[in-house]
């Protein structure tokens, strides 16, 4: 299951850029919404889900934050729709990547 990625219009200098560096992207993407932007080059991406709980037959909703990197050609804001794909680690937290801006706000 090869994706083709859309290069982004902008160019940078980043070397953690999936299309202007090294990062090589490998594992899952995932979209979400960007809620918080205010680290440098990362931001944190919230996904809203439902979780099926057997015992009452029902589904609750969830949701998880992940911290991804931002990339400088990108540049997504607060409130943007975002795909993002699973890389190597860049730090403690930060394994994900942002690969496209599928709506602004």
């Amino acid at each position: 299951m090869a994706q083709v990625l859309k290069k982004p219009k902008k160019t940078c200098k980043d070397r953690n850029c999936p299309f202007h560096g090294e990062l090589p992207i490998r594992g899952r993407v995932l979209e979400g919404t960007v809620v918080s932007a205010k680290m440098n080059k990362t931001v944190i991406v919230q996904r809203d889900y439902l979780h099926y709980v057997p015992k009452y037959k029902r589904y609750e909703r969830r949701r998880s934050r992940i911290p991804s990197h931002n990339p400088p050609c990108i540049n997504a804001k607060e409130g943007d729709r975002v795909k993002i794909a699973e890389c190597r680690p860049i730090s403690k937290t930060v394994s994900f990547v942002v690969i496209e801006r599928l709506e602004e706000k």
